[in-house]
């Protein structure tokens, strides 16, 4: 087990301008025991005047405001987003020539290969390319790289495999603008290369016929575009390209409606900012994902239980896109492709339930990871609990899983974290495991994959400390690496002391962004109707939260769910009684009936149940004086 460094002990945060801030009480600085530091945005004056002339609650208009939303045609413009406010096709940097080589193929009859990635922004990528190429009548097929087999982006085995299957053509999809050598490979064999990709770019661009490319310009309007975003608009770009006249053709048309709902699951599952046009994709996607057209979408909806049901950004991020993952996580990416692209229901359901239960044995396998990744934590904390950064390495772990796992013990003790599957358990001469922070036996490949927090650049420490590794890649809060098994302690001390001088005492205690300070009163079922408009949530446009101080419970809590580990509770500000659930928030039970006065943030939400409508409050944490 590895555990970078140390961790200094808490101070209280220093507030944001315009902001003021709730202080937590102070933890013993170990790791686990953190209180969440609460920045509460300050009421602004120009709230009563954005509210009286978009016709809204003062409420909704803070929200707005704290957004960097002003004026009241931008407010108009982003709670009314129209298909219309896409970016056209043409915009995009490098699409132009891709197109032309892609007309090429499809009149020559050539054979295309899309390469794409494994994880839901490249699969969707590809099921939006592959289908259009396929209605343009493309000689066109797709290849997945196995995630543990094969690793991220292209590679010269399938290259060489690519080539001799007859591929004039290869197009990646969400991967492929730091493949130099893979470039090089691709050319000697014979084959042109398109690449769409939206991770970030070197200086210099790998030798291809066309780079697609948000960031490539500056001037583009929408450099965080998602590598589904790319190719959606690369495939939009390509309809326009083989209609005669100024609208789509009806069959092209209906698939790039149908689309908008595939870029929209990339666009959410990768996280990219849903502001500005990707918000209106996503907006527009969801609006139309119950209706869509393609069976494999309405296969895995039915799968999850959700049929009937008013999909959101939610649903996607944490029903539907995890099982479109686990075909990649747990064993082959390949299959959920099929799912997207198949007009076959009966084998679309077939798929959905394969990938239901590929996602419930990801699950189990990530509890049991997670829970392992805590105890050593735990072990490494007794002895020395003063990091600002975490890398973790064990024999067993799935690679598959362990960037779930990143994220969730980033959720937990807010530090830059890398958790790393070792590829077999080192033994000594006698045939006793070795400790990796001692000693390692014979040398291997080792996978990670490491998830960040606000204001540290993950990909630009891991880059600090490539001279460690053998490959690594990504953004700037989750990135992928590989390491022989021998570098790994030495990795992990360059990471920390990299960590250490770029992050201070403050940027190591997790914050709670809270819209506004509010009475539970001002609460009614319309107001929090309204606050629905500034959906669909995401990064850089997260769902609001709200705060109430000095409430008092109005009815004893009650814990609930199958380990107790939930609560339920009723509370009181003496302007009206609302009802609460705080998952997670069982262990609180006794503390809540200690204090008479606390402090609560929330969302608020309407709650349906037998046929009686309220309005809900999901806490977000508790604060006692």
């Amino acid at each position: 087990m590895l555990l970078s460094a140390r961790m200094q002990r808490n101070r209280d945060p220093i507030c944001e301008p315009g902001q003021m801030a709730t202080r937590p009480k102070r933890g013993e600085g170990r790791l686990g025991t953190q209180n969440k530091h609460w920045v509460i945005h300050r009421s602004d004056d120009r709230c009563a005047q954005l509210a009286k002339s978009l016709k809204v609650s003062p409420l909704l208009a803070q929200v707005l405001i704290n957004r960097g939303i002003t004026d009241t045609q931008a407010a108009s413009v982003f709670l009314r987003p129209k298909l219309t406010q896409l970016i056209a096709p043409d915009q995009m940097p490098g699409i132009e020539p891709a197109v032309h080589r892609l007309k090429q193929a499809i009149t020559n009859r050539e054979k295309i290969t899309i390469y794409g990635d494994y994880d839901v922004d490249g699969i969707t990528g590809v099921a939006i390319l592959w289908q259009i190429l396929r209605l343009l009548g493309a000689d066109v097929d797709y290849y997945i790289p196995h995630r543990i087999d094969e690793g991220y982006g292209l590679n010269s085995e399938a290259v060489q495999s690519l080539a001799k299957s007859g591929s004039k053509l290869l197009v990646t999809i969400d991967c492929g603008v730091k493949a130099f050598s893979s470039a090089e490979i691709v050319e000697s064999f014979g084959l042109d290369l398109i690449i769409t990709d939206h991770h970030q770019p070197e200086p210099e661009l790998p030798k291809a016929v066309a780079v697609v490319h948000p960031a490539l310009e500056k001037s583009y309007p929408n450099r965080d575009s998602a590598g589904a975003m790319v190719a959606f608009k690369l495939a939009w770009a390509i309809a326009n390209e083989f209609s005669a006249g100024a609208k789509l053709e009806p069959r092209l048309c209906e698939f790039m409606i149908n689309a908008t709902t595939l870029a929209a699951f990339g666009t959410v599952a990768d996280i990219v900012d849903l502001r500005g046009e990707n918000r209106v994709l996503t907006s527009y996607g969801l609006k139309a994902l119950p209706d869509c057209k393609l069976s494999g979408i309405q296969a895995l909806i039915e799968s999850a239980g959700l049929t009937g049901h008013r999909l959101d950004s939610f649903h996607i991020g944490f029903r539907l896109a995890p099982m479109l993952n686990a075909a990649g996580r747990m064993g082959h990416a390949r299959l959920a492709v099929e799912l997207l692209t198949s007009d076959n229901p009966v084998r679309s359901r077939q798929i959905a339930e394969y990938l239901k239960e590929q996602n419930s044995r990801r699950q189990q396998c990530e509890r049991k990871i997670f829970k392992q990744a805590c105890e050593m934590i735990a072990q490494q904390d007794a002895k020395d609990g003063d990091c600002r950064s975490i890398v973790l390495a064990k024999e067993n772990w799935h690679t598959g899983v362990i960037g779930i796992v990143a994220s969730r013990i980033v959720d937990k003790f807010y530090r830059p974290t890398i958790m790393i599957g070792l590829p077999f358990c080192h033994r000594s001469q006698n045939g006793d495991p070795i400790d990796s922070n001692t000693a390692v036996a014979e040398n291997g490949i080792a996978q990670g994959s490491a998830r960040s927090i606000p204001g540290f650049g993950l990909l630009s420490a891991i880059e600090a400390c490539s001279q460690h590794l053998t490959n690594f890649g990504g953004h700037k809060m989750a990135a992928g690496i590989t390491i022989e098994t021998e570098k790994i302690d030495q990795f992990a001390a360059d990471f920390e002391a990299y960590a250490k001088q770029n992050l201070n005492q403050d940027d190591c205690i997790a914050k709670l962004h809270i819209d506004a300070e509010a009475r539970l009163g001002e609460f009614r079922k319309e107001t929090v109707d309204e606050l629905q408009m500034l959906g669909p949530f995401g990064q850089g446009n997260p769902e609001p939260i709200f705060a109430t101080k000095g409430v008092r419970l109005a009815c004893p809590p009650r814990r609930v769910g199958s380990g107790r580990n939930h609560l339920q509770l009723a509370i009181t500000d003496n302007t009206t009684v609302v009802r609460c659930i705080g998952f997670g928030f069982g262990r609180l039970e006794k503390k809540l009936l200690d204090h008479e006065f606390f402090n609560v943030a929330y969302q608020p939400q309407i709650n349906t149940y037998n046929a009686n409508t309220n309005v809900e409050f999901v806490l977000a944490d508790i604060q006692f004086e």
